[in-house]
């Protein structure tokens, strides 16, 4: 799968190539700068009941929630996590 368009919307991808472009994000991330898996999950609980997530994506900063979570240095643009 190629890397889709700044202009193309989730909508226009399958969801095989969004769940793709997800892994290849965290795959290309240093293995050193994750953060564990109970940490991402316990930060994708509190994402799923955000009312700023939107298709994956996070109203607020328009970070693919799930490789955000999964950064250890990443933080939640309300504070939440």
């Amino acid at each position: 799968m190629s890397k889709p368009c700044r202009r193309c919307l989730l909508k226009d991808i399958s969801l095989e190539d969004y769940e793709r472009l997800i892994r290849d994000g965290l795959d290309a991330l240093p293995k050193e700068d994750l953060a564990e898996d109970t940490i991402s999950s316990g930060r994708l609980q509190i994402c799923k009941e955000c009312e700023k997530l939107n298709q994956g994506t996070c109203l607020a900063c328009g970070c693919y929630v799930e490789i955000r979570a999964s950064l250890k240095k990443g933080k939640c643009p309300y504070g939440k996590w």
